[in-house]
């Protein structure tokens, strides 16, 4: 017999995808408190639920987005985890390189257009339009990556109530590269790390660039069973 919950669940986990175009309209105080409420109950390591989740909407919001695309024309470029995306290899470069041909393909922005992908790319620190922004901080705890590891599974959490409410979001790394400023313009201390923003709204149904779904690798490339 078919579980009605696990239909519910695939259909959900497998309809979910990172979303680029926003419209305007922000979430009701409602909807928004819904899936916060959702995502506090992800799992964490002895139950510590490290996150501090900076909710970033209105007048603050326009403001941090001009405060990012001005540190990215200076090149105050400071994150506060290391990460090197030329440093992938093997099938973890393949599927990055797959997923950017995709995406550039389907707006049909060419490779020698600098021009074109550098405004895609700046898009980032607009939010891609989301009438909000989520900015995952973390306090650095040994070497972080337990507590990394648990906002990772808060934010999977985030993402999956917002699709279960007929919302959309983008996590998003470049963001959490220009951290200092970030923490400035919000006023949050250096204690506290960020990990990465996820960008969340109503998904344009328009817009071309949300159409891009990209794949999974087969089971087999990820997974070994043993017994």
């Amino acid at each position: 017999m078919t579980n009605p919950t696990a239909t519910v669940f695939e259909s959900l986990v497998r309809s979910r995808h990172a979303v680029r175009q926003f419209l305007p309209q922000a979430l009701s105080e409602a909807e928004l408190q819904a899936v916060l409420q959702d995502a506090q109950q992800a799992p964490s390591n002895c139950n510590t639920q490290p996150w501090q989740v900076h909710i970033v909407s209105g007048a603050a919001r326009d403001a941090l987005a001009a405060a990012l695309t001005s540190a990215v024309e200076q090149g105050a470029f400071a994150p506060d985890f290391f990460f090197d995306q030329s440093a992938f290899e093997g099938a973890l470069a393949q599927r990055c390189r797959d997923s950017g041909k995709a995406h550039y393909e389907l707006l049909q922005i060419g490779r020698e257009d600098a021009q074109a992908r550098n405004a895609e790319g700046m898009r980032n620190f607009s939010f891609f339009g989301a009438p909000h922004v989520a900015l995952l901080f973390m306090p650095a705890v040994g070497d972080s990556v337990r507590v990394a590891g648990d906002l990772g599974m808060y934010g999977q959490t985030f993402l999956l109530s917002l699709a279960a409410h007929g919302l959309a979001g983008i996590p998003q790394t470049s963001v959490s590269m220009f951290a200092p400023t970030i923490r400035r313009a919000l006023g949050i201390g250096d204690q506290y790390k960020l990990l990465f923003a996820i960008s969340f709204g109503h998904a344009d149904p328009d817009a071309t660039v949300n159409r891009l779904k990209v794949g999974r690798a087969d089971l087999s490339e990820s997974v070994v069973m043993h017994g």
